[in-house]
């Protein structure tokens, strides 16, 4: 397995006025472009990508900056050189769901679980930590998957994917349209002997002439809004779409968009202001 260690790195400090809905929009963006790792400021974000795929003119075309809506200014400098196993490996800690699931790296202790899932998730999105995939992950356990075939919109990591065959599934494909997160994932995967799982690039224009019967979507609002359509079109009448990546308050216009799209609400989960609702295929 590759480790990420002592790589130069460029920091860029956004500030983004105002931060909602914005920060995931930019994060979405800036993914596309090679940055790697971000993380959420009182002021906006910082994110992070390799000093030789940083470019004079890397955010020439980025799309959010040429916005009426939000008000975006960056700075950025170059960073020590940086073990950065070292620096995860020092604040990720284990976790545990539901006390079933279990949620560790290679160097944390064992323990008696239903499904003990070992990640090494370098600078992808999708350890559990956060409240939306940890929601995610709630929905899994009770879920029946036995002879499902699933899609994990947005992977990271891999976790929910490879939770999903544990749990039962015959076939999962995991997509991310981050080239990072796809090789993060291949390799949890096979850490993982999760031969049932298919990790796939890209976007939500490589699911033409798929069907699921249950589809999670853990990704920001606006991408969520977009690509709605596109997961009521592959999903089996009876299916399920578990989504997440967004607050409370945003919602109604996702239930909106999924209403549209032949979806019907069947309730949600909340964690702090997060939100993990379910739709019906009807």
């Amino acid at each position: 397995m590759s480790k990420i260690t002592d790589q130069l790195y460029v920091e860029y400090t956004f500030t983004v006025a105002p931060i909602e809905p914005w920060n995931d929009v930019l994060a979405a963006q800036l993914g596309t472009l090679g940055f790697e790792s971000f993380m959420e400021t009182e002021e906006g974000l910082l994110a992070y990508i390799q000093k030789d795929l940083d470019q004079e003119d890397l955010l020439k075309n980025l799309e959010i900056l040429q916005s009426d809506h939000v008000d975006i200014a960056f700075a950025k400098a170059e960073i020590p050189p940086t073990n950065w196993n070292h620096e995860w490996e020092s604040n990720f800690e284990a976790i545990m769901v539901d006390g079933r699931c279990e949620v560790r790296a290679p160097f944390h202790e064992k323990h008696d679980v239903d499904y003990d899932i070992v990640i090494e998730p370098k600078m992808s999105f999708g350890t559990g930590h956060h409240q939306t995939t940890y929601m995610m992950m709630e929905y899994l356990l009770e879920l029946d998957f036995k002879d499902q075939k699933v899609l994990d919109m947005g992977s990271g990591t891999g976790v929910l994917a490879i939770l999903a065959q544990m749990r039962g599934a015959n076939a999962v494909d995991a997509v991310d349209i981050d080239t990072w997160c796809y090789e993060n994932a291949l390799e949890n995967v096979e850490r993982n002997k999760a031969d049932k799982v298919t990790v796939i690039l890209g976007g939500a224009e490589v699911l033409q002439d798929k069907f699921y019967d249950v589809i999670i979507a853990n990704i920001n609002r606006n991408i969520l809004l977009v690509d709605i359509p596109t997961y009521s079109k592959c999903l089996s009448t009876g299916g399920l779409l578990l989504l997440s990546g967004f607050y409370e308050e945003d919602l109604e216009a996702i239930e909106a968009a999924c209403l549209q799209a032949g979806l019907e609400y069947q309730g949600h989960r909340k964690k702090d202001n997060w939100i993990a609702p379910v739709f019906l295929k009807k």
